[in-house]
């Protein structure tokens, strides 16, 4: 609505229309997400391609990174941006996206994750199950008592399946100068070997190559679960 003066330097004194307030200013639209008494500061955006699917497209992904870099400067040169890779072991399956959202610790993600596991568990009826997460092993539905050290030489050889490990780089990356024990190969055979006789009739999960070292070779009884994420050892 507008208003309405008198002109009194007009003999007639007319009147005269005032101009019309400016229309006030329409609210910047909000993000759904955001809750009451907080403030988006930025995105994150989950780009799930792999090195090879890169390649084959063409690019790489030091180049897509650049690329989204500089089209968010001319978007909004005052944006600030990071760019994290999310690493994951060779040959593990799943959705590029989802791995990489959970790598990266994605909320929503890890979640679905935990829901995921916990029906998993629900359903587990024997066989072996490394927890990974709990630092546990479970025999047949029931808790095996492996010592801390046996527990992390475990996870070793699970969280690189398949590939095996020579005894000079489980006494590097198991011991070191703090501990009390002074390892040497005859200390991880001596490891091994426990672990096996309390893995029972799963023991053969721990294989041994002659003249090499030890490498884990899952079945099809054998589990490995992760609360929400996979383990910071896998990278």
């Amino acid at each position: 609505m507008s208003l309405a003066h008198i002109d009194n330097s007009s003999p007639s004194r007319r009147l005269v229309a005032a101009p019309a307030a400016p229309a006030p200013a329409a609210p910047a639209p909000r993000i759904r997400a955001v809750p009451d008494g907080a403030e988006a500061r930025g995105f994150v955006l989950y780009v799930g391609i792999d090195e090879a699917k890169a390649a084959a497209a063409g690019t790489d992904l030091g180049r897509i990174v650049e690329a989204l870099k500089q089209l968010t400067a001319e978007i909004a040169p005052g944006a600030e941006t990071y760019a994290a890779v999310a690493l994951a072991p060779e040959g593990a399956g799943g959705r590029d996206v989802d791995v990489v959202r959970l790598a990266l610790q994605d909320p929503a993600a890890i979640a679905k994750h935990r829901h995921t596991s916990e029906e998993e568990e629900d359903r587990a009826s024997g066989g072996v199950v490394v927890d990974i997460s709990r630092k546990r092993l479970t025999l047949d539905n029931e808790n095996s008592a492996l010592t801390y050290k046996e527990f992390e030489l475990l996870q070793y050889l699970v969280l690189r399946e398949g590939r095996t490990i020579e005894r000079a780089e489980l006494i590097a990356s198991l011991w070191d100068a703090h501990d009390d024990e002074v390892p040497n190969e005859r200390t991880i055979d001596v490891h091994v070997r426990r672990l096996r006789s309390k893995l029972g009739r799963y023991e053969d999960i721990v294989r041994t190559v002659r003249g090499v070292g030890y490498r884990f070779d899952r079945h099809a009884d054998v589990s490995i679960r992760y609360a929400s994420a996979p383990s910071p050892d896998l990278f």
